[in-house]
């Protein structure tokens, strides 16, 4: 097993609309899912002008994931099944698990820049049917950690004995954004059997200390195994998130909003939205 870890894929994504007619790239996606397992989608938002994201997502369901959705910048109102309604504000964080069956909708407002990622988190064959859930995580409530010159928020995870905001119930990943001075380096230590990614938001560097390559923001860089992973601001300051969680090596089977594991268990749901029964007591 090498020491540090190396860039196995450069992932830019697809310019789309999703939704209502929402703007956005998917970084990855159905495609991908053996690769980034037990990440199964992320859609990442950059966008000023209102009419390209204001029609939002409105009401449609979820079931066997969870989607976790973090703000750098702006202002989505959301409600469910549950009862659940709020706004996530920047800083903020949403970590629905959908488990047996969800509705929900997230309408961005306007005015202002929307920046963010929303993550589907794929859920355990066994526990795909676990009772909804919803996890709302105030910007205020994320632990900020000064690590090497840097800035770590830890949403979810320990990182220098920390816990982060929030802890999964099904997989639990690590889950921070980090925020780098120009020219400085930033190293950490990393279960070596777990998916690792980053998506840049902000500014440039190199993430491989072999290569010494420098990739520019909005790329998502999927590492190999490794104990460590390095990172290297250029000269601007540099902000990503880190992802990483064991992977699930389980089949999938993927319909639109629901993600199961067989074609049987999908069509059942499909057969549940048509006749009501959708939503679990």
């Amino acid at each position: 097993m090498q020491e540090y870890r190396s860039i196995s894929r450069v992932v830019k994504g697809m310019e789309t609309t999703d939704g209502a007619g929402v703007r956005l790239v998917r970084v990855f996606g159905s495609r991908d899912v053996a690769d980034f397992d037990p990440f199964l989608m992320m859609d990442a938002f950059d966008n000023s002008q209102p009419e390209q994201y204001i029609k939002g997502f409105p009401w449609h369901p979820h079931r066997g994931i969870e989607t976790i959705t973090y703000l750098i910048e702006g202002n989505v109102e959301h409600g469910d099944s549950l009862g659940n309604k709020g706004n996530i504000f920047n800083g903020d964080c949403q970590w629905m698990t959908a488990g047996s069956g969800i509705i929900h909708q997230e309408m961005p407002q306007p005015p202002g820049r929307m920046i963010g990622v929303q993550i589907w988190l794929n859920m355990p064959a066994k526990d795909k049917m676990a009772p909804p859930a919803y996890g709302d995580i105030l910007s205020a409530n994320v632990p900020v950690i000064a690590d090497q010159g840097c800035e770590v928020r830890l949403i979810s995870g320990t990182h220098l004995g920390r816990n982060g905001a929030f802890t999964g119930h099904y997989i639990k990943p690590l889950y921070m954004d980090v925020k780098m001075p120009a020219r400085s380096t930033w190293e950490l230590a990393t279960a070596e059997d777990q998916t690792l990614y980053t998506y840049t938001f902000f500014g440039s560097g190199s993430f491989d200390p072999e290569t010494g390559k420098v990739y520019g923001n909005k790329v998502a860089l999927l590492f190999s195994p490794g104990k460590k992973m390095r990172v290297s601001a250029g000269d601007e300051e540099l902000r990503f998130i880190v992802l990483s969680a064991p992977p699930l090596h389980e089949p999938i089977a993927w319909g639109g909003p629901i993600v199961m594991n067989t074609q049987a268990e999908l069509d059942q749901a499909f057969r549940e939205l048509e006749s009501g029964s959708f939503i679990k007591n």
